[in-house]
């Protein structure tokens, strides 16, 4: 057994992983946590600067006075102006985390196509808000004591609408897909969906190797738009029996209803929010705070937008440890469907190894960012999986 840092690295991972790949784990951790640390921090501190001061009122306005300055002006033109300031204030931090990617040989963007997707997700991102602001404000208008009744279900149904879109209309504008062709890996995918008993519409191969030289593969859609995608680098850097396991932990989260699960989950969410919202939005010292006198003027925009990132703070470390539950289960399922946990022990490798995963992440970061089981976790569950069922258990590296 390869020895190592017992604080800084687990010992299972120097069972599974060379000297090397632990150095440059937690090299590539030194290099980047504090860019992630640094985008949070961004993320929360910027809107509730605006919201939370006269600053966001201001830019809603100046915004809205191009176009006449009435209230949708002001609720359109403004969510634009907003989307576009968070985006510019982030900007930095996104430019040294994609060379920082680059350094470590993992993105294989250019500065053209890094330019394309961030003006993609800054329109998308306007278009969506606007169409929000206009909707709210057009409620707050007409029904300034009970708009929330509405806007509640709305936004439920919003986050319902957008999990069917996604994937047929957002996922395209980022990557082009083709049909997984005919050959062992296509046939070994077919054999596990049809094992598993879930209806996929197709099996695709998604052209990462564009932006990425990580691998991954998922499922995404709900119904007729299912569809498992496998990226192009995981074809070409894992074998078949590596590539079912990654398949079989996402069809796990269909057959554990886990996308229904989150959707309905994030719909009630949405709607909690609205009533939290609508009851901030009574407390006239914020409403002070923010420059604004009513809550139907598009100027408490800025403010909406402070309340929800601060509710989204507080809940995601919470969407995070039971997103870890899920994965933990997806892998659990993966298992069973497989029953090839050497399969998914070399796959937990591999794409440690690929992507430069952590192997010793610090609590904090877990908390705050981590949506899976750290890698050392999930390959105990492969192992001890097999110890239960009888199955030989994967060899440590050093075996």
């Amino acid at each position: 057994m390869h020895t190592h840092d017992a604080r800084a690295v687990p010992a299972d991972a120097a069972s599974d992983f060379t000297p090397a790949q632990i150095e440059r784990s937690r090299a590539r951790g030194r290099d980047t946590l504090s860019l992630r640390y640094a985008s949070a921090l961004t993320g929360l501190a910027v809107p509730l600067l605006l919201g939370f001061t006269p600053l966001g009122a201001g830019l809603v306005r100046a915004a809205g006075a191009l176009a006449g300055g009435g209230w949708i002006a002001r609720a359109a033109l403004g969510a634009v102006a907003l989307q576009l300031l968070l985006t510019l204030v982030g900007l930095p931090v996104s430019l040294r985390a994609e060379r920082a990617n680059r350094r470590w040989g993992l993105s294989t963007r250019g500065n053209r196509l890094f330019a394309a997707d961030a003006v993609k997700g800054l329109l998308l991102g306007a278009v969506l808000l606007a169409a929000v602001s206009v909707g709210l404000y057009a409620l707050l208008r007409a029904r300034p004591d009970s708009w929330w009744l509405i806007a509640a279900p709305s936004a439920a149904a919003l986050v319902v609408l957008l999990s069917f879109l996604l994937p047929v209309l957002v996922e395209p504008l980022f990557n082009r897909f083709r049909p997984m062709p005919d050959g062992e890996l296509r046939s070994t995918l077919l054999e596990l969906v049809g094992r598993s008993g879930i209806r996929v519409r197709d099996i695709l191969v998604a052209d990462a190797s564009r932006r990425t030289t990580a691998a991954n593969a998922y499922v995404s859609g709900i119904g007729r738009t299912r569809r498992v995608v496998v990226w192009d680098t995981t074809v070409d850097q894992a074998g078949p029996q590596e590539v079912a396991a990654i398949a079989a932990h996402e069809l796990g989260h269909v057959a554990r209803r886990d996308v229904v699960t989150g959707t309905v989950v994030g719909a009630l969410g949405s709607a909690v929010a609205v009533g939290l919202l609508a009851a901030a939005l009574h407390w006239g010292a914020l409403l002070r705070a923010a420059g604004v006198d009513r809550a139907a003027d598009p100027r408490s925009l800025p403010l909406v937008l402070a309340l929800a990132t601060l509710l989204g703070a507080v809940a995601g470390p919470v969407g995070n440890a039971f997103s870890r539950r899920i994965e933990a289960r997806a892998d659990g399922y993966a298992l069973e469907l497989t029953r090839d946990p050497a399969a998914m022990v070399g796959m937990q490798r591999r794409l440690a190894v690929v992507n430069i995963a952590d192997l010793a992440p610090r609590p904090l970061a877990v908390l705050l960012f981590a949506t899976h089981p750290p890698t050392v976790a999930r390959i105990a569950h492969a192992r001890a999986w097999a110890g239960t069922h009888g199955v030989p258990v994967p060899p440590a590296l050093a075996d």
